[in-house]
């Protein structure tokens, strides 16, 4: 069976999408960066019936241990099919732009970007052995009148750029992989406080949802796909 790879694996949308995934016939391996957290989320998608075959440390902070996490993952999934880019911070969604704390805005970056660039990065030579694809959970690079805590969005719209870009030099280059975004749309997840209010959908929606697009068969290369839009939130 297909092996696929979650990061932020152990809650939220990362979990919901092991769930509905492992549940459509996929091998999930669970991406975290806590042992005990990602134990205990293996522990609950195997009594929903889903096949997984184990956790791997992701550690999005740091750049170097990526290179080991992807090295393990050759080692011990040489099949690896998809890649699964969920994991995310969300910054200081409370403050105005010109009030953000450099720290905070470097942290979303560092997790949001160039972690995430530099995992993709990591896997690409073994993805490309497997004619694999690589899905990236994001939200629009287009400013909402709505919604626009800065550090997030910014972090997420170079996501978007670097997917784009990338998507274009594999075809390009011939690569036999294809990387895509998926917009969930606001989700009641501890990244936004649980909000409930108008527009929100539960993990399960979404993330079902989500897996329906991968498993679709359909070639998704370079596009954004949004399952719902940004609306007033009422804030």
């Amino acid at each position: 069976m297909a092996k696929v790879l979650v990061t932020g694996a152990n809650k939220g949308i990362g979990y919901g999408i092991c769930k509905y995934l492992g549940l459509s016939g996929w091998q999930v391996i669970v991406g975290a960066r806590n042992k005990e957290r990602a134990e205990a989320a293996i522990k609950a998608l195997r009594q929903e019936g889903v096949d997984v075959i184990g956790w791997q440390h992701v550690d999005l902070c740091n750049n170097d241990s990526l290179l080991v996490t992807a090295k393990e993952i050759k080692e011990k999934y040489p099949d690896l099919a998809l890649l699964v880019n969920n994991a995310g911070i969300p910054g200081d969604m409370e403050v105005p732009s010109y009030k953000s704390e450099m720290r905070d805005v470097l942290e979303t970056i560092q997790v949001n970007y160039v972690g995430t660039f530099a995992l993709t990065k990591a896997l690409i030579p073994l993805l490309e052995v497997n004619k694999g694809r690589i899905v990236n959970i994001t939200v629009p690079s287009e400013v909402s009148p709505y919604w626009h805590p800065m550090a997030y969005v910014a972090s997420k719209a170079a996501q978007n750029a670097m997917t784009s870009i990338i998507a274009m030099e594999f075809d390009k280059n011939n690569l036999p992989i294809d990387i895509f975004d998926i917009h969930p749309g606001a989700t009641t997840t501890d990244l936004n406080n649980h909000y409930t209010g108008p527009g929100s959908h539960s993990v399960d929606v979404v993330s079902e949802k989500i897996a329906a697009v991968i498993n679709d068969g359909k070639r998704h290369q370079g596009e954004f796909i949004e399952l719902y839009p940004i609306v007033d939130e009422g804030r």
